[in-house]
This record gives structure tokens, C-alpha cells and sequence, in this order.
């Protein structure tokens, strides 16, 4: 295992600051959470943030919070709660905000990633509110954050870059590298449990999705993807859509276009009339929807999920 992995817990056993964990649902900080329990590492709270995941990600999630509630691991679901619907239908996470405001998530113009608002800032709020991690700041102490970061390539990068982060509020322990656990590492440790290993944690919409991750979705996510990048096209200056730039395939890389939904359709992975049906009518029934929202007082408003939840059960009908 690389030397730099190897480092001296922050906190030793009788630390009594509390320890949360930020689970992303992901093999990392899975297997790290399965290694506590079983060094009985102490384990204050695991949080997840509800995010848009794929369907492999939403199946493996309520496995794994079994398995922690029978190993006697608090662990709770944690949601952004938007507040400003100004005269919008109320919206409740990223892809609901993305057809809101006829956009793309920020990642897909070259920004930071979402998780800062979607992720960090809920499971920041809900343990702002949590009694043990008063206690601890009433008494001068950093509750301990523990994430899940391996000794890989990519995530001694993402590593080197939170290292020189400080917080007032929080300290933060990456016990993977602290044992020189790598992904493969991590893996193992998984299905020495008995356990699915979970696949890579994303939106099913992210930017960072593969071509292979992208077939493997179910028509549902499909024809959302076409409607998100419909209903953002004409505000599209710099880039093709979620997947921001057409790509040759150098360097090893499979070429693909910047519309996912142009993959979508090259593919063949939904007909071709189906998406055009999207294009052409989804987003000004949207439009049409919000705007009859605008008449009506907040409190009355049709949260935009009956929107979405109509359109899907609209698409199958027709895709049956």
C-alpha cells in the first residue's frame, strides 16, 4: 500500500467528540463503514443525502441501512430543503430544480459539482441541529467527520485538495487511507460481508456518467434525460448538453457525443419517434404547467413531482 496512506488516527478511542460519518452510498465509504463496525470503531451517526441516484444505487441503499441498524449504526436520510419557489411549483431535488430553472446541472458547464448544495449543505444543517454536536461545540470540540477517500490515484487528488481545508465546526479523518485500504481493497471487504458491492454513486443524469453506465439505465431515467436537455436547449450557449462537448475517444476513451440524449438516440436505446415526441411537446407542457402555478398562492401550488410523475406514467402508456 502507498507510504502517504498511512497516518495516525485524529482522534483516538475515548475521544468523546462525536463521529459522523457522510455515506455516499458508494464502495468507499461502504466497506469503510463495514471496517469500523467490525474494529468497533466508534460510529456516532451515518448520514446519506437523498439524492436523483440510479435504480442500482436506490435498491442497494435500504440493504445497507438494514445491515447498519442490525450492527446498532444510527443512521439517517438527509434532504435539501429548497425555499424559494418564487412563482415556480414547489420543487424537492436537483432534477426537479434543473426543469424548474431550464437548466443543467452546474458540473455540466465546467463548475463545481453539485455536491456542495445537494449533499454537504443538508448534512451540515441536520447536524447544526443534532444535540451531541451542540454539546461538542458548546464545549470548544469538532464533531469528527470521517470520509470516505481510498489511496487510488483519483482520490489521494481529492484528498490533497480537502487536506487544506479548515473548518471551526468539524474535523475531518479519512480512515481508508489511514489503513492503505485501495478501491479494490474496499471491494473485497464488501463481499467478505455478504454484501452487493454498490455501484459508482451518482445522479442518474450526472455528467461524469459513462457510456456504459448510460445503457445500462432503465427507459424511465432515459426519457428524463431527454426531457432535462430539452427543456434546457435553448438556453445552451457553450455546450451540447449534460455531457458538455463531443468527445474522439483518444486516449482510450470510447467517442461519444455531448447531448446525451444524441447518444440516447444513436444507440437506439429509446425509438427515435419517442424522443422526438419529448422534445417537441414535454417541455411546453412544463411550461404551460408553472405557468398556471403562477396564479395561485405558494401554499395551493402542485408540487412539480405530479408534473414529472404524470409524463412518466404518460410515456409508458406510450412506450408500451
Amino acid at each position: 500500500m502507498p507510504d502517504h496512506c498511512l497516518r495516525a488516527p485524529a482522534h483516538g478511542p475515548d475521544q468523546p467528540a462525536p463521529v459522523i460519518v457522510a455515506w455516499g452510498a458508494g464502495v468507499d465509504s461502504t466497506a469503510m463503514i463495514i471496517e469500523m463496525a467490525a474494529r468497533r470503531d466508534r460510529v456516532d451517526m451515518v448520514l446519506i443525502a437523498d439524492m436523483p441516484e440510479r435504480s442500482q444505487t436506490r435498491s442497494f441503499v435500504p440493504i445497507f441501512r438494514d445491515w447498519m441498524d442490525g450492527h446498532g449504526i444510527p443512521n439517517e436520510v438527509v434532504r435539501y430543503q429548497p425555499k424559494r419557489f418564487k412563482h415556480w411549483p414547489p420543487y424537492a431535488d436537483l432534477l426537479e430544480n434543473c426543469l424548474t430553472n431550464a437548466t443543467l446541472p452546474s458540473i455540466a458547464f465546467g463548475k463545481s459539482a453539485c455536491s456542495a448544495k445537494w449533499k454537504v449543505a443538508p448534512q451540515d444543517a441536520w447536524t447544526k441541529a443534532w444535540p451531541p454536536a451542540q454539546q461538542a461545540w458548546a464545549q470548544g470540540q469538532k464533531v469528527v467527520r470521517l470520509i470516505g477517500f481510498d489511496c487510488g490515484p483519483r482520490d489521494s487528488q481529492r484528498f490533497a485538495h480537502a487536506e487544506g481545508i479548515d473548518s471551526a465546526l468539524f474535523e475531518y479523518r479519512y480512515p481508508l487511507r489511514e489503513w492503505g485500504w485501495d478501491r479494490e481493497t474496499c471491494k473485497s471487504r464488501i463481499r467478505r460481508e455478504g454484501l452487493p458491492v454498490p455501484v459508482a454513486s451518482s445522479c442518474f443524469f450526472c455528467t461524469g456518467m459513462k457510456p456504459d453506465e448510460v445503457r445500462e439505465l432503465p427507459r424511465s431515467y432515459l426519457r428524463l434525460i431527454v426531457l432535462m436537455e430539452a427543456r434546457a436547449a435553448p438556453r445552451l450557449r457553450t455546450v451540447e448538453g449534460l455531457w458538455r462537448k463531443s468527445t474522439k475517444g483518444l486516449r482510450g476513451r470510447e467517442a461519444r457525443p455531448g447531448s446525451m440524449t444524441e447518444f440516447i438516440r444513436i444507440e437506439g436505446l429509446l425509438p427515435s419517434g419517442e424522443i422526438d415526441d419529448i422534445i417537441a411537446h414535454a417541455p411546453a407542457d412544463l411550461i404551460s404547467f408553472q405557468d398556471a402555478a403562477a396564479l395561485v398562492p405558494l401554499a395551493e401550488r402542485t408540487p412539480l413531482r405530479t408534473w414529472i410523475d404524470r409524463f412518466n406514467a404518460a410515456a409508458d402508456r406510450l412506450g408500451a
